[in-house]
């Protein structure tokens, strides 16, 4: 690939990206106006129950890989639908803010929440197949970043504008964004389907058969197990430090600042930093480097707890070092994780990748209260730091799993020593 199709690809990878992160903003900060306009607390948190078709996406990742059009583009052939009917349904939102019918609202935002998931398999499936090896570093940058970027807008910007646009000002300007997107996607030119690609498409039972074979086997057990369990002391942490900072004695406006601003931040350069990491060392090194860092920041939360109280400027060194590593981690680790799948079945094999990722997350989210209510802060901060500590020992047995499909030659050479 040129560098001029290579930057241009990236720059529409970032859009597709930035594309799915507005509707992830909207929902995300939905709960605003629900309680405006009279839902209860337990109602409001129900809600948050819409974004299963994100869980369940691997069930019809399948049929994205088996079903394409060879001359329109094979993952062009969801995507621009998609987006065509997602520009819809925020049109349809605009008419039905939740004072006016709550119900149909909920009825369209989960058809909004399939359209968004499926789309999502397209796009990672097209991510796989226009890079590889030391571009997915960048690739991965403008898809975390563009997602953030896209989520920021979505949520943040656009909810503080809405006391001037309204409700229907601004779903009309997301629907506007993902209009010119879709744009964007009719310029781009897909790389021609290899003869294995070709073969294992011939039927969705030969798509289906591959991922078993693929998940099934010595290097996909050891991926799903290190993939499911590297971020489970992190969330144990992550679930519980805000309301940690709450009792404190610190107010919810000091750590939206210290979270929401300064996290932020230091949260998008970690995905710039991951990003180079990822397109200069082996993938596994990067990985590997970017979970210590994380570990390190874990253990700068636990030391917060052995101060009464913490002061701010620890807090916020703490949060900007914290957010910078995950930031970092998160970038390295979809890299790696596109560098491990199979590319004739991409979509569908990273779609199971990352569903795992996020059911790896759930099981210490829930139980963190608990876990805090018996052991404190403290005690629950150590016990999160440790497992992530632990759980980086899978990364061993790794090393002797290339990938898939990929060529030696695809990934960054280590560092002269």
């Amino acid at each position: 690939m040129s560098g001029s199709a290579r930057r241009a690809n990236l720059v529409i990878l970032f859009l597709l990206y930035f594309a799915q992160g507005l509707p992830f903003g909207f929902q995300k900060e939905l709960s605003a106006f629900l309680r405006q306009a009279g839902m209860s607390l337990t109602k409001i948190t129900l809600a948050r129950g819409l974004s299963l078709p994100w869980l369940l996406k691997a069930l019809w990742a399948p049929l994205v890989d088996r079903y394409g059009s060879s001359s329109f583009g094979r993952r062009k052939s969801w995507i621009v639908p998609l987006q065509l009917l997602l520009c819809v349904t925020f049109l349809c939102a605009a008419f039905f803010p939740p004072e006016v019918s709550l119900p149909t609202l909920i009825g369209i935002i989960i058809v909004m929440n399939v359209l968004t998931a499926t789309q999502d398999i397209a796009v990672d499936g097209l991510a796989v197949d226009l890079f590889k090896g030391k571009e997915l570093g960048s690739a991965n940058v403008a898809q975390v970043v563009g997602y953030k970027i896209g989520m920021l807008v979505g949520g943040g910007i656009l909810l503080r504008a809405s006391a001037s646009i309204g409700w229907r000002g601004m779903l009309f300007a997301i629907a506007a964004m993902i209009a010119v997107v879709i744009l964007s996607v009719l310029l781009l030119r897909e790389p021609p389907e290899q003869g294995r690609v070709e073969q294992v498409r011939q039927h969705l039972s030969d798509v289906v058969v591959t991922l078993g074979k693929q998940l099934r086997s010595p290097s996909g057990m050891w991926l799903l197990a290190f993939i499911g369990t590297y971020k489970i002391g992190e969330t144990l942490v992550d679930a519980l430090y805000t309301p940690f900072l709450i009792d404190m004695g610190y107010k919810p406006a000091q750590i939206g600042g210290w979270i929401g601003i300064w996290g932020m931040v230091a949260s998008t350069l970690g995905s710039l930093c991951g990003g180079i990491l990822a397109g200069r060392l082996p993938m596994l090194w990067a990985v590997a480097l970017t979970s210590v860092l994380r570990v390190a920041a874990m253990s700068g939360e636990c030391y917060l707890t052995f101060l009464t109280p913490p002061q701010p400027v620890d807090i916020i060194v703490v949060s900007i070092c914290e957010h910078f590593a995950g930031g970092a981690l998160t970038t390295a680790m979809f890299a790696f994780m596109m560098l491990r799948v199979d590319r004739a079945i991409g979509a569908s094999h990273y779609t199971v990748l990352a569903s795992v990722e996020v059911l790896g997350k759930m099981p210490t989210g829930l139980l963190a209260g608990y876990l805090a209510t018996q052991l404190g802060y403290q005690k629950t901060f150590l016990v999160g730091t440790a497992l992530s500590a632990v759980f980086l020992l899978l990364l061993y047995p790794l090393r002797q799993f290339p990938s898939p499909t990929v060529k030696a030659s695809d990934e960054p050479e280590p560092p002269a020593q």
